[in-house]
């Protein structure tokens, strides 16, 4: 695939265009898994925002998934909804998902141009899916899509560790606060200890900021994680992230930009595919 300009609203300028070149040079059915150790830590609204950038940066189109097995409505908050379609139609319809039009029957789009298949609130017949039916979902969209992200419960079961674990890029979702990443790190070690070393191995760390200011002990604590996790992105506050709305990930601030381009970049050095050759074409968009 040739790979997209990097629109100007992106940097730093190598590291964006690293992302770039390397976005469009994906291993085959790439798939990004976000989970975390506990939940509300913005492992929805994180989906959302580094789903947006990626959907920029990968010449195909990028897909999320609601994989939660409860009534949820973190994902659609923050993609928006334009049809009635969630997790339950696709689950549904398994059978007949063989083809991006019959998936684009079910799902939403984001600003930034992320599609998603959105949870879904029991009622009427309908209900969230389990996580073994939202992941044979996700393996049949994997062989339609470039990249696929998955929006996991917290990794509280061996279901969603497994999933860690399959994932090219598996991303673990912190608060900026000293329980948080303390859970997080324990977390990590019992993953080790379950025979599960590959997520802490080549896990991603994205620790989201609640507040414009961080504490010094925190601080000291990402310091302390960055010694088991290869690759920790504080994201900085941003109110457009604490707002319950649809992200357009070119309208955030310009440190929260810059932090998500640091963590697209650590995700797709693990999702490129390093056989293939490099395309060109890259290069900073004109405004």
């Amino acid at each position: 695939m040739r790979a997209r300009p990097v629109p100007h609203e992106f940097g730093p300028p190598d590291v964006a265009e690293r992302v770039w070149l390397g976005a469009a040079a994906l291993k085959p059915a790439a798939v990004v898994a976000v989970s975390s150790a506990d939940g509300g830590v913005g492992r929805s609204t994180l989906v959302a925002a580094l789903g947006g950038l990626l959907a920029l940066a990968v010449p195909g189109p990028v897909i999320a998934v609601d994989m939660h097995p409860v009534p949820w409505g973190g994902l659609v908050e923050r993609v928006g909804r334009s049809s009635a379609g969630t997790m339950w139609d696709a689950v549904r319809d398994l059978h007949t998902l063989a083809s991006r039009r019959e998936v684009a029957r079910w799902t939403q789009r984001s600003p930034s141009g992320l599609l998603a298949l959105v949870g879904e609130a029991e009622g009427q017949g309908r209900r969230p899916p389990r996580h073994d039916e939202a992941a044979a979902v996700v393996d049949a969209l994997r062989r339609l899509y470039p990249l696929t992200v998955c929006d996991v419960m917290p990794a509280l079961i061996a279901g969603v560790w497994r999933t860690l674990a399959a994932a090219h890029a598996p991303v673990l979702v912190a608060r900026a606060t000293t329980d948080s990443l303390h859970h997080t790190m324990r977390l990590v070690a019992h993953l080790r200890a379950a025979g599960y070393g590959r997520v802490a191995d080549r896990g991603v760390l994205a620790v989201v900021a609640s507040s414009p200011a961080t504490d010094r002990g925190v601080r000291a604590v990402i310091q302390q994680a960055a010694t088991s996790v290869p690759a920790v992105v504080p994201i900085p506050f941003d109110p457009q992230l604490a707002r319950p709305e649809p992200i357009d990930v070119r309208r955030l601030r310009k440190p929260t930009r810059r932090a998500l381009v640091q963590l697209a970049d650590a995700v797709i050095q693990r999702c490129a595919d390093p056989r293939a050759e490099l395309p060109v074409g890259a290069g900073k968009e004109r405004s």
